[in-house]
C-alpha cells in the first residue's frame, strides 16, 4: 500500500504550493525535508512523517548524526529515502564549510523562527531565547535565558539583556515556544513582550520581535502589533 501523496494533502498544506507561495526561507524545517521525502505513508502525510523524524531525532542536527540505519529505525524510511536524506544535509555541510564566515541574517520573523523551529518545536517546556545581532542584523550568538513557565514574575529582564550587552549585541528577537503546539501569544506573552520592548529602549539596544513557535508553526508578535 503506496504513502499518503503530496496531492491528496489540502492545497493549503502542499510543501510545494507552500514553497511556490512564500518560497523557501518562509517553509518550516519539517516542510522542507517533506519536500526531500515527497512521500508519507499509509496514515501519515509526508509533512507529518518529515515531523516525526524531527521529533525522533532532536531535529535537524539529530538527523544529520544519525546513520542511514538509525534512519530506517522510523517507520516509513526505506533506504533510498534515508540515503536521500544523508545527501541533502550533507550538501548544507559542505556549503557551510565553503563558507564558515557567513551567519544567517535576521530579515523578516520568518528567519528567525525556521533558524529555532526544528528544535524548538518539540520541546515539552517553555525555552525562553535570544538571538543577538549585529548592525546587519546577522546572528551573533543564540542564548537560551530561561526554562519553565514565562511568567515575568520569574523571568529577569536583567538575565534576557545580560548576553546582549557583554557581546555588544545592537538589536536582539525574543523567541519561546508553546509546548501546546498552538503558538497563539497569551496575555502574558503580549505583558511581557512590552517590558522588555521598553527595557531595550533605555538600554538602548532594540528588540526587533518575539516570535512564538508552535508545531511547525510560528507567530510574530511585532506583526500582530503586541507589545511595540
Amino acid at each position: 500500500m503506496n504513502g499518503i501523496n503530496m496531492h491528496d494533502m489540502p492545497v493549503g498544506e502542499r510543501p510545494y504550493e507552500r514553497f511556490e507561495q512564500v518560497g523557501e526561507h518562509g517553509l518550516s524545517s519539517a516542510e522542507l525535508l517533506a519536500i526531500v521525502l515527497r512521500r508519507g505513508k499509509p496514515g501519515q502525510s509526508v509533512t507529518e512523517l518529515a515531523s516525526e523524524l524531527l521529533m525522533t531525532f532532536n531535529g535537524l542536527a539529530g538527523i544529520a548524526k544519525a546513520t542511514v540505519n538509525e534512519l530506517q529505525t522510523v517507520s516509513g524510511i526505506g533506504p533510498a529515502k534515508a540515503m536521500e536524506i544523508k545527501s541533502a544535509l550533507e550538501l548544507g555541510r559542505r556549503l557551510l564549510a565553503t563558507t564558515p564566515q557567513e551567519r544567517p541574517q535576521i530579515k523578516a520573523p520568518a528567519d528567525a523562527a525556521n533558524l529555532l523551529m526544528s528544535e524548538m518545536s518539540f520541546l515539552t517546556q517553555e525555552h525562553l531565547r535570544v538571538l543577538l545581532l549585529d548592525t546587519k542584523h546577522c546572528v551573533q550568538k543564540i542564548t537560551t535565558v530561561y526554562i519553565g513557565s514565562l511568567n515575568m514574575a520569574l523571568v529577569r529582564i536583567g538575565e534576557i539583556f545580560r548576553d546582549a550587552l557583554k557581546e555588544n549585541a545592537q538589536c536582539i528577537v525574543l523567541a519561546h515556544n508553546h509546548p501546546s503546539g498552538d503558538p497563539t501569544p497569551s496575555s502574558e506573552d503580549a505583558r511581557m513582550t512590552k517590558q522588555v520592548v521598553q527595557a531595550g529602549r533605555l538600554l538602548d539596544i532594540e528588540v526587533l520581535d518575539h516570535v512564538i513557535i508552535g508545531r511547525n508553526k510560528f507567530v510574530s508578535m511585532k506583526e500582530l502589533g503586541l507589545g511595540f
